[in-house]
């Protein structure tokens, strides 16, 4: 998967579980700040990158990822982008 299909995934997510429109989320978009998300939206997001791409993000490492970017730049990280989303 190529950094602009993660984004998307990711996007699509945050547009579904936030109720917002797409047009707010880009790669500098802040979760809490600029989303108002709270502690239940993103532990819903980092379950939902778990099981999309069979990683594994700590509570320490969910805290620093405070961007869609940042979460973005997680997945590619983790080596998953070359593999397709799970179900």
């Amino acid at each position: 998967m190529t950094r602009e299909q993660v984004l998307t995934l990711i996007r699509a997510h945050l547009v579904d579980e936030l109720t917002i429109q797409p047009e707010r989320v880009d790669e500098s978009t802040r979760f809490r700040e600029d989303l108002e998300a709270d502690s239940l939206d993103l532990y819903t997001l980092v379950q939902e990158l778990e099981d999309s791409y069979g990683v594994h993000i700590s509570d320490e490492q969910a805290a620093k990822i405070l961007t869609v970017g940042q979460a973005v730049d997680f997945v590619i990280a983790e080596g998953v982008a070359d593999r397709e989303p799970g179900p």
